[in-house]
């Protein structure tokens, strides 16, 4: 069951399978977090809505319904809670502070260097709209097209796919012009 796909192990949950729900959670704990984790400022916030994310697929497998693709469906219940977070707490994004280049760079210059333009991705990452923030990471973290982004954010795709086009323009000025 480890390699069936998602919607057919959501289905098996749906059905009792307990062992199906731990397969899902273990395939996207991670880049869920991480996509959670970079869209809200507040770490404890973010946990937080991350097991709000969990407990609403845990709440949902009951009705749960193949339409899109499993991924389509948790970063839309993902996209909905910090929908229902920025209204209470408002727009911010997580700072990446801290996050190191790789120790195997040839020198100090080239280290630098990737410093800087990692800060720099970094601080314009932060800056992006809350819509073009998202839609990036949902391409970034979670892998997902620029169908499925609209479906998870509840837009069309001309929508998606241009938030997506200034998100990585804007990122790309960022790292590049600096």
């Amino acid at each position: 069951m480890a390699e069936a796909p998602d919607e057919q192990l959501m289905l098996a949950y749906r059905d009792g399978d307990a062992g199906a729900f731990e397969t899902l959670y273990a395939r996207h704990r991670a880049r869920l977090f991480r996509f959670v984790l970079r869209s809200i400022k507040s770490r404890a916030s973010a946990e937080e809505l991350y097991q709000e994310v969990w407990m609403r697929v845990i709440e949902a497998r009951a009705t749960y319904k193949p339409a899109a693709r499993f991924t389509t469906w948790l970063y839309a219940i993902a996209h909905n809670r910090m929908v229902d977070h920025w209204r209470r707490a408002g727009l911010n994004a997580v700072s990446l502070d801290g996050i190191d280049v790789p120790a195997d760079d040839p020198g100090p210059q080239r280290h630098m260097e990737g410093r800087e333009a990692l800060a720099r991705f970094a601080a314009a990452l932060e800056a992006l709209p809350a819509a073009q923030r998202e839609a990036f990471l949902l391409r970034e973290e979670a892998g997902l097209t620029v169908a499925e982004i609209a479906t998870a954010t509840g837009s069309n795709e001309e929508a998606a796919k241009s938030r997506l086009r200034y998100a990585l323009a804007k990122l790309k000025a960022a790292v590049v012009d600096g």
